[in-house]
């Protein structure tokens, strides 16, 4: 799923393109993808995208006469800058933006699809559907950061995903974070000491800077290609068995619904290996709980 370096990045490009131009027509393709009714996408015809801006992982894209489009790419949504003059007729795209000098496409790769868009008449109306209240990790000081991630005893995983606490950090980068920070993604946010949150402060901080500071390389004046949460570059994010970049032990994961978390035990968790849920209840005792009884359980 696009986190907040991949949006912001995106962001920075539809504001090259697009802003000031207005929009000819919005062509809807995916059944499920437009989620208000009221004012209906007819309204975006000839009016001007005037400014942008982010809420947590969704785009704003602001039109005149007070109109929001807000566009969520969910896990398998992504932009693409096509010209004008480029088919849209494929079952992968949901929405088509159409200007003069070319169209905005929001296209999924998946089969259920997620990717979800509105059009809202008014800020208030937008933000009291959109705004979940998360601080801006990259604007916020230390002392907010921890006062915001302790204010409810979770784990350290869910307090950094958790859009309420946060703005735009989500499974991939989450995973990177604690891993920099050397800190268990199950360690309860009220256990923490204050030298762990200022590591946890600096690891986000660094973190999601490094990530920016990546993409906007990558796409400089162009249209970001390349948004996935799987990259290599990342130390153990998606790195499930593959040794960890930082000391060599295999990373290991924890199990849950569609996702994952990935850890290094031996810089994160004290060479525990933390219970997956997938595995832990089918072998119960036979469970593997250190790095040492891993390696002999593969052996």
């Amino acid at each position: 799923m696009p986190e907040l370096p991949d949006v912001v990045v995106y962001l920075e490009a539809i504001d090259r393109t697009i802003v000031g131009h207005p929009i000819e027509r919005i062509d809807v393709r995916g059944l499920a993808v437009l989620k208000s009714y009221d004012p209906p996408i007819s309204e975006t015809h000839g009016k001007a995208v005037v400014g942008t801006r982010r809420l947590g992982k969704r785009l704003i894209l602001e039109l005149e006469d007070d109109l929001f489009l807000v566009i969520h790419l969910m896990i398998a949504g992504r932009l693409f800058w096509k010209p004008p003059d480029a088919k849209t007729g494929g079952r992968d795209i949901l929405l088509a933006i159409r200007f003069e000098h070319g169209i905005l496409v929001l296209r999924e790769v998946a089969k259920k699809k997620r990717a979800r868009v509105w059009l809202h008449r008014g800020e208030e109306a937008m933000l009291e559907e959109h705004d979940r209240g998360g601080a801006e990790p990259l604007v916020i000081d230390r002392d907010t950061f921890a006062e915001r991630l302790c204010s409810e005893n979770r784990t350290l995983k869910r307090g950094l995903t958790n859009p309420r606490t946060f703005s735009g950090i989500g499974n991939a980068y989450s995973d990177e974070i604690l891993l920099h920070a050397q800190l268990s993604p199950v360690k309860r946010t009220q256990q923490l000491t204050d030298d762990e949150i200022d590591r946890l402060y600096a690891a986000t901080q660094d973190t999601l800077r490094l990530w920016l500071d990546r993409m906007r390389e990558e796409t400089r004046e162009g249209w970001p290609e390349k948004v996935t949460a799987f990259r290599p570059e990342m130390v153990v994010h998606g790195k499930y068995r593959d040794p960890c970049a930082v000391c060599g032990t295999e990373v290991q994961r924890i199990a849950y619904a569609a996702n994952e978390v990935n850890y290094c035990p031996q810089c994160q968790t004290d060479g525990k290996v933390l219970a997956d849920r997938s595995l832990s209840r089918i072998l119960k005792e036979d469970w593997p709980r250190t790095v040492e009884e891993l390696e002999g359980f593969r052996s």
